[in-house]
């Protein structure tokens, strides 16, 4: 049930001229300490402003699922006419957002999944597994005759993580003379992916062919590393930050995997307001496909104007 306010905001919102009915959303990003993340709500708040008559109610999980799941009970409580959310993990997230469901509310998941429940309005998202298979390819163009691979994996248990490390397996795994020298998540942070790759070219005999990393602030910690021992080794990132945009123009990182987060939040978004004002039922799954970003083609990059 919707809290008052919010029923006397949508019934004036269905007399005001240019959109059905006001509605009121909740959004809630993982960690808005990540600039990937930052980008996905700032997506999601410009949309909402060029549509009309929709409220946000943006929440920062602060890498915490207790916050996250706080944040989402918080928007039941409040009465939200939806809900878009990248879960911080793909498990832990699942009964906060089964209340959801059980209160009627419509959610929408964004970048990242949520596994077991029933009832999910749609998930919108890049099809990790493309992108991590894209990585996999690079790399054997790159290294046609063989590599020795280091692979730096993100955040335990998000599913972003999980499927980018699939893609780059299936694509590796079984080829011959590529070997994957070394496996460590790094969290997806900057710093760890720095201390990680520090601590695994110290305990090599040789440095790798290759660096691998499942987002662009730990290749971008990786790329320090390598520079600080004078070592040229290709680093490949994901995310096509602005930072990793210009880092690949002008030489440092190798390339980056575009999945166009503002494309994500965009498409949700739409999905959610057609489905609360039009009765729409969105496609339940709708994947973006990510490519791979080099020198050669920068210009297909999502946020290329961001680049300083």
């Amino acid at each position: 049930m919707l809290a008052p306010g919010v029923v006397a905001a949508s019934l004036l919102g269905a007399m005001v001229p240019g959109h059905a009915q006001d509605v009121t959303l909740a959004t809630s990003m993982p960690a808005l300490e990540f600039p990937f993340f930052v980008h996905m709500q700032d997506a999601l708040t410009k949309k909402a402003e060029e549509v009309g008559g929709i409220s946000l109610i943006a929440t920062d999980g602060q890498n915490q699922t207790t916050k996250q799941t706080g944040d989402v009970e918080a928007a039941i409580i409040q009465g939200v006419d939806g809900i878009i959310i990248s879960p911080i993990d793909a498990v832990a997230m699942a009964p906060a957002l089964k209340q959801a469901v059980d209160a009627d509310i419509p959610v929408i998941t964004i970048d990242r999944r949520v596994d077991g429940v029933e009832g999910i309005l749609s998930h919108v998202g890049a099809d990790n597994v493309v992108g991590g298979e894209a990585q996999g390819n690079l790399i054997m163009e790159l290294f046609p005759d063989g590599a020795r691979v280091v692979n730096l994996q993100g955040q335990p248990g998000a599913s972003p993580a999980i499927d980018r490390n699939k893609g780059l397996h299936n694509v590796l795994d079984g080829k011959d003379n590529y070997e994957f020298v070394a496996e460590q998540t790094a969290n997806f942070a900057r710093e760890e992916g720095a201390s990680v790759t520090e601590a695994i070219l110290g305990g090599l005999a040789t440095p790798p062919d290759v660096i691998v990393a499942a987002n662009d602030d730990m290749a971008l910690g990786a790329l320090q590393v390598a520079q600080e021992r004078g070592l040229d080794i290709p680093i490949i990132g994901f995310d096509a930050l602005p930072e990793a945009l210009a880092s690949v123009r002008d030489g440092g990182l190798a390339a980056t995997i575009e999945q166009f987060p503002g494309g994500q939040s965009v498409t949700a978004l739409e999905a959610m307001i057609a489905h609360l004002r039009d009765g729409k039922a969105p496609e339940p799954l709708v994947l973006l496909n990510p490519i791979a970003i080099t020198k050669d083609n920068l210009e297909k990059a999502e946020r290329l104007g961001e680049i300083q």
